[in-house]
C-alpha cells in the first residue's frame, strides 16, 4: 500500500518498527500458514474484547482498523452500558460517543501471536481511535503510554516483574441451561466447580505434583505465546496457584498481563477447568488472591537501576525514596485503580499477608511498600503487595508511574521502616471500593496524569457496579435479620 492511502499512513500512527512489522505480517497472512486473526483492545477492565477475522481481510484491516461500537467504552463489569449512549454527547460531552457510534481499534503489529490451543490463529493487541484519527480518550493502553513518556522525560524507564496469584477449579456443571443465562446488569449463573487440592500446604512438592498437570498444560500453551514466565507454585489455599513474570517494561509486561489472563482462561475452560483472577471467590476454605507488582526505575542512558543505594545501611537511593515517598502519599487513590472491584477489599486485613494500611518496610510481608535488596544489588526494588490480580494492569502501573513521579518531583520522605505492621500508626487502607474512589477523585496528582475526564468516566463506572451491588439482598442479610426481626 502506498503511503497516505491508508488510515495508519493517514493520521501517522505507527513507528518505523510498527511498519516493518505489518508488511512481515501482511507476507504470513498471504502464505496461507494464518487463516484467522483475532484483533483485541483492552477495554476499560482490563478485559479482551475484539473481533475475528479472515487472513485475507486481516492483511486489510491491520493498516485501516476494526470497527466496534462505542458502547464497549461504556460498560461496566456485567456488560451493562452505564452511560446514556442515546443521548446528545452520548453522556460523555463527546459527538464521538454519541449514538452507540464505531471506533477504530488500530493492531500493533509487533504484539502479533500465533495462539497455541488453536488452529491457524493469530492474534494482535490494539489501540483506540475515532474515525477522525483521535485517540480513543478511555483507551487505558494509551494512558500508560502516556506515564511512560511522561517518565522519560526524568531520564528514567519503569521496570517490574509479577507475582500473580489465581485459582483453578475443575468444572462440575458449566451451568449452561437457559435459565443459568443473564443479561446486562445480572450476569449468569458462575459454574458448579471443585477443587483441585485442599491446600494450606504452601509451596510442599506433594501438593503441588497434585496440581502439575495443569501447571503443566498452562506452561505448555503460555510458554509459546513469548510471556516471560518465571515460576509456578502451589499456593497457600486450596486450588490456588501463582505465576511469576521476568522483570519487562511497562507497556510490554502490562500487554503480557492481559494476554495471560485471557489466554489462561481461555485454554483451562477447553480443558475442563475454570480459571478465575476474582480476588476472593465464595467457596468455602479459599483465601484470598492478590497482585504483587515489584517496580524500580532503570537510568535510560546507561540501564542501570536507579533505586540501588550508594551507602552501606541504606534501603534505596534519593531517588528510589523519593519515588517510595510518591506512592505512600497517593496509595489511597491509587488503590481504586490497583483493586478496581468490591471484592478486591474483602482482603484488606490484619495478620493476612495483604496490608491494611498505607506503610512501607524492609522485607516485611504485612506491609503494602516491601522494600528489597540495598547496596550493590542489582535487583533492588519495591514491592507493591496492594493490588488484586482482576487489576487493569495499564492502570494499576500508570497510578504507580504518577505517584512515583510526584514524589520524586517533591522530594517526598517515606519516614521510618514500619517494622510491626499491624500495630503502626497510620493511615489505612480504603476499607472499600467507594472510599477508593472518593480518594482517587480527590487526588489531584493522579488527576492530573490520568485527566479529570478520564477519573470521572472511571468513578462512574465502578459506581454503577456499586449501585447494583447495593440493591442486592446478600446471604449475610437474610441470615443476620430475617428470623431476628
Amino acid at each position: 500500500m502506498s503511503k497516505g492511502d491508508t488510515f495508519v499512513h493517514r493520521h501517522a500512527l505507527w513507528t518505523d518498527d510498527q511498519h516493518a512489522a505489518a508488511r512481515k505480517l501482511v507476507k504470513d497472512f498471504q502464505s496461507g500458514g494464518i487463516e484467522v486473526v483475532r484483533f483485541s483492545f483492552a477495554d476499560q477492565h482490563g478485559v479482551l474484547r475484539g473481533k475475528t477475522l479472515t487472513a485475507a481481510e486481516a492483511a486489510r484491516a491491520i493498516y485501516e482498523g476494526v470497527a466496534l461500537t462505542s458502547t464497549l467504552l461504556a460498560k461496566d463489569t456485567s456488560h451493562k452500558t452505564a452511560f446514556p449512549v442515546f443521548t446528545k454527547g452520548g453522556g460523555f460531552d463527546m459527538p464521538e460517543m454519541q449514538g452507540a457510534a464505531d471506533f477504530l481499534i488500530v493492531a500493533d503489529p509487533t504484539t502479533f501471536r500465533v495462539l497455541p490451543w488453536v488452529e491457524k490463529t493469530g492474534w494482535l493487541l490494539c489501540d483506540a481511535y475515532f474515525g477522525n484519527g483521535k485517540a480513543v480518550p478511555f483507551s487505558t493502553r494509551a494512558l500508560l503510554g502516556n506515564a511512560v513518556r511522561k517518565l522519560a522525560d526524568t531520564g528514567h524507564e519503569f521496570a517490574c516483574g509479577l507475582e500473580v496469584e489465581f485459582h483453578v477449579f475443575r468444572i462440575k456443571d458449566p451451568r449452561l441451561q437457559p435459565s443459568d443465562a443473564g443479561q446486562p446488569g445480572l450476569p449468569g449463573a458462575p459454574p458448579d466447580v471443585e477443587l483441585l487440592s485442599q491446600g494450606y500446604q504452601y509451596l510442599t512438592e506433594i501438593r503441588y505434583d497434585l496440581i502439575e498437570p495443569v501447571a503443566e498444560l498452562l506452561r505448555k500453551n503460555l510458554a509459546p505465546l513469548g510471556l516471560p514466565l518465571r515460576t509456578f507454585e502451589c499456593e497457600y489455599g486450596p486450588s490456588q496457584f501463582e505465576f511469576t513474570f521476568d522483570v519487562q517494561g511497562a507497556l510490554d509486561a502490562a500487554d503480557a498481563m492481559v494476554l495471560f489472563r485471557s489466554a489462561a482462561k481461555q485454554v483451562l475452560r477447553r480443558n475442563g477447568y475454570h480459571g478465575t483472577f476474582m480476588c476472593r471467590p465464595r467457596i468455602p476454605n479459599v483465601m484470598s488472591s492478590g497482585w504483587h507488582l515489584h517496580q524500580s526505575l532503570k537510568r535510560i542512558p546507561d540501564g542501570a537501576n536507579a533505586f540501588i543505594p550508594a551507602k552501606g545501611g541504606e534501603q534505596l537511593s534519593e531517588v528510589g525514596r523519593h519515588y517510595l515517598g510518591g506512592l505512600l502519599a497517593h496509595a489511597r487513590g491509587a488503590s481504586a485503580l490497583s483493586t478496581p472491584t468490591i471484592n478486591g477489599y474483602k482482603r484488606y486485613r490484619p495478620n493476612s499477608l495483604a496490608p491494611d494500611r498505607v506503610i512501607w518496610g524492609r522485607d516485611n510481608r504485612g506491609v503494602m511498600l516491601r522494600v528489597l535488596g540495598g547496596p550493590g544489588d542489582p535487583a533492588t526494588r519495591i514491592e507493591n503487595r496492594v493490588g488484586e490480580p482482576a487489576a487493569n494492569p495499564y492502570l494499576y502501573f500508570a497510578s504507580q508511574i504518577y505517584s512515583g513521579l510526584d514524589g520524586m518531583a517533591k522530594k517526598l520522605d517515606p519516614g521510618p521502616s514500619a517494622d510491626a505492621p499491624y500495630e503502626t500508626k497510620a493511615e489505612l487502607l480504603p476499607a472499600t471500593l467507594s472510599d477508593a474512589l472518593a480518594a482517587l477523585r480527590s487526588d489531584t496528582c493522579l488527576r492530573e496524569g490520568l485527566g479529570s475526564a478520564f477519573v470521572d468516566y472511571y468513578c462512574r463506572i465502578k459506581e454503577s457496579e456499586i449501585a447494583r451491588f447495593n440493591l442486592e439482598v446478600s446471604e449475610w442479610e437474610h441470615r443476620e435479620y430475617f428470623e431476628m426481626f
